[in-house]
């Protein structure tokens, strides 16, 4: 199993909002080597393989998942080619669970920390010596509601920084508050976010720039990383699907 995930790149897509970034890249033609979906998001999308921690009696025999309790059973007895699916315990109604290796994980990563199933993905993963990781779905907080948290962002962000000591490069869905990922770039800071001229923080080909917010731009053309103007500086024009050119809108040669 490791050798045949080593130096790959994954996906791990679970069921927070931002998940639908991930639809956005991949509708943008990103790809993955393969997409690991966390409990029953393998009934919405494709995936290759799913974790799904508690074990399958709790969606099968009981109603203890609420809303979800539904799609989690479409998901385990009627969707075909679900691939494997990792849990805590063996279950004969779904052949394709089969249990989660933790003693080998544990003896590899070296840590016992787990207290939701995107950890377990996470040190699987880490384990298996993939190359880069790309998180959709794991949000825990929402901007839009602040009295709504759930619990387990500390364990993943653990689990992130250990993935990133081990070299992996992480990335996390823009719109997802994992690692503050989705936080203004001139709050992001503490501190320095009150001053006047705060210090922000950007990711430009992946690279980790810091600057004082009235300086980025300065900053960033001297080492050359601007981006560039938009349509290399043309007036951007929408054109719908009906458009044609020189009749709806006039197409001017550059």
């Amino acid at each position: 199993m490791k050798k045949t995930l080593e130096g790959k790149e994954i996906a791990i897509v679970a069921m927070g909002g931002s998940f639908s970034d991930y639809v956005l890249h991949r509708i943008n033609s990103k790809t993955f080597d393969e997409v690991w979906g966390i409990n029953s998001i393998g009934a919405v999308l494709h995936v290759d393989r799913t974790f799904m921690m508690d074990p399958a009696e709790r969606f099968l025999d009981d109603v203890k998942a609420g809303l979800q309790t539904g799609v989690a059973r479409d998901f385990l007895l009627e969707m075909p080619n679900k691939g494997p699916i990792y849990s805590c315990a063996l279950d004969e109604r779904v052949p394709e669970i089969v249990e989660y290796p933790l003693e080998d994980v544990i003896n590899d990563v070296s840590f016992c920390y787990f207290n939701n199933t995107v950890a377990y993905a996470l040190a699987f993963a880490i384990y298996s010596k993939v190359s880069k990781l790309y998180l959709y779905g794991i949000d825990f907080s929402y901007k839009q509601n602040l009295h709504f948290g759930e619990a387990g962002r500390s364990c993943v962000e653990f689990w992130c920084a250990v993935a990133l000591s081990r070299g992996i490069f992480v990335e996390v869905a823009p719109r997802s508050g994992l690692l503050d990922t989705n936080v203004p770039e001139d709050e992001k800071l503490y501190g320095y976010h009150r001053l006047e001229d705060p210090l922000v923080q950007r990711m430009v080909d992946n690279q980790l720039i810091v600057s004082k917010k009235s300086k980025i731009s300065e900053y960033l053309e001297e080492e050359g990383l601007s981006a560039p103007e938009p349509l290399d500086g043309r007036t951007p024009v929408l054109v719908g699907r009906h458009d044609i050119p020189n009749v709806s809108y006039e197409e001017k040669d550059d």
